[in-house]
């Protein structure tokens, strides 16, 4: 490691300290005049100068003297001769939040030579959003995913995204089924049913996402050949899910015919 590398990891060491202690003179004390900050919060065209900078800090000391935490976690400094940057991930928010909350701060800092000292002039605070862009897509690919599947047949396919702990209200039977081997049992059945062609489809369905839960809505149509004849039904369905360690699965289902319609033959 350099020694501008290692100045400005004691810079940046030493800011977190006095974010810490809500020392603000100290917080300010290696950064530049003209300091352009985007932070969390807005105004989303950043704090510019040091007078704006100074006004985002009293705010941020008062929640954190209400119990939350500010620790650096990792670090990465790259310098020059008199231009450097740095990013890291910082613990911050509520103390009982940790260590098992995997959220963290994500900073980086751009720095230059000032007078032969080291000086902040960029800073960007950011968490991930909560919204992940892909999320709709990847619940509804699961959904074609099943689609796909019931009409192959396919029994042990229609379990993938199935969480194990699923509750699942279905058309008939006892008020819920409570598990993936359980829901397994009603979709084997209804397999079993079809002696031709099934499919299973939601044409317009809706689906809603924030972090990691998703609701999707809509009208589920089903077309079987069965030894009873052919089979045109739609109910509706609302589905619940969560983004677990492998992926989307299905945590909960509602399926229903109205109460004075079967469903059939629509």
């Amino acid at each position: 490691m350099t020694t501008n590398e290692q100045e400005i990891r004691a810079l940046i060491e030493g800011w977190a300290a006095a974010v810490r202690a809500g020392d603000l003179a100290a917080v300010l004390e290696d950064h530049s005049a003209d300091i352009v900050m985007f932070d969390v919060p807005p105004p989303y065209q950043g704090a510019r100068g040091l007078d704006e900078y100074r006004e985002t800090w009293p705010g941020f000391f008062q929640w954190q003297a209400s119990g939350a935490v500010f620790e650096i976690e990792s670090l990465e400094v790259t310098a020059g001769e008199d231009v450097a940057f740095a990013f890291a991930l910082l613990r911050c928010g509520m103390a009982e939040e940790f260590p098992a909350s995997p959220t963290r701060l994500r900073l980086t800092l751009g720095l230059r030579k000032e007078n032969g000292r080291w000086v902040v002039s960029h800073e960007h605070h950011s968490f991930p959003s909560e919204d992940s862009p892909g999320a709709e897509s990847e619940v509804r690919e699961l959904v074609g995913h099943w689609s796909d599947r019931t009409a192959a047949k396919d029994l042990e396919g229609l379990m993938d995204g199935i969480a194990e702990e699923v509750v699942s209200y279905e058309h008939a039977g006892p008020l819920q089924y409570v598990g993936k081997s359980a829901v397994r049992e009603v979709c084997k059945a209804g397999l079993d049913t079809a002696t031709g062609g099934v499919s299973l489809s939601t044409p317009d369905m809706t689906v809603l996402t924030r972090g990691d839960l998703a609701i999707a809505w809509g009208l589920d149509h089903v077309e079987a050949t069965t030894a009873d004849g052919d089979v045109d039904s739609w109910s509706r369905a609302t589905r619940v899910f969560q983004r677990q360690e492998t992926g989307w699965k299905l945590i909960h289902q509602h399926l229903s015919f109205p109460a004075n319609d079967p469903g059939r033959d629509q």
